[in-house]
């Protein structure tokens, strides 16, 4: 970790594949795998009943003298979700810290995300056959609808790889940022923003969405 583990509530950027990090750390700060006041747990969906059963949980005594650790790591994290967690992150119990993994913190809530302090994995991992931002934007638009596909298919519970597509959007854009001193990607921005901003609504059209990134923004 790059910032040193203060407070009682932090977000960090990441996934499922990041929880051996976070026990690492927590390891340093005295707390190791198998403490009964160490609670992990992974989601693809986070709803408000989960959220309600965490702030129960939160409610009670640690086992121990020390800290009591929540370690939620979601694919999503409902708007409902967040607005339950925000008396108990506002107001949390002295020893209890909680630590939530998404993929896009941009995508919580602005009055979740100012009640946590910001993490940042010293090395993020990159995720094998990700889609590579740079390469995206220097293809042709027939290319990018190609190479959007794996992005598309849907696993056995017909549920597309959300994790993966929000991953994609955020090196998109900052490589899109990067790039903006000499070619203009207002569209393009503006087309990753909507996608961002949709991607996680029930019946979300993820199709369009990424088609348009790919149809609206200008080769590198």
């Amino acid at each position: 970790m790059k910032t040193k583990l203060v407070g009682n509530a932090h977000l960090i950027t990441g996934g499922s594949e990041s929880i051996p990090s976070i026990l690492k750390l927590l390891e340093k700060e005295g707390i190791r795998a198998g403490n009964p006041d160490l609670y992990v747990r992974t989601y693809t969906h986070f709803g408000v009943n989960e959220a309600r059963e965490l702030s129960d949980r939160a409610s009670l005594r640690a086992v121990g003298k020390g800290q009591r650790i929540f370690v939620i790591a979601t694919v999503l994290m409902t708007s409902e979700a967040q607005n339950a967690l925000l008396k108990t992150l506002e107001e949390p119990p002295a020893d209890a810290v909680f630590m939530f993994l998404v993929p896009s913190p941009d995508t919580l809530l602005p009055t979740f995300r100012s009640r946590c302090q910001i993490l940042k994995l010293s090395h993020p991992t990159k995720t094998d056959g990700s889609l590579d931002a740079s390469e995206f934007l220097s293809a042709t638009r027939e290319a990018r609808l190609d190479m959007l596909k794996p992005l598309l298919e849907k696993d056995e519970d017909d549920l597309r790889d959300v994790a993966a597509i929000l991953a994609f959007l955020s090196s998109l854009e900052r490589e899109m940022v990067q790039e903006s001193l000499r070619v203009s990607f207002r569209e393009g921005i503006e087309s990753v923003y909507r996608a961002r901003k949709y991607i996680m609504d029930k019946g979300a059209l993820v199709k369009p969405l990424l088609e348009q990134i790919a149809l609206l923004s200008p080769r590198t």
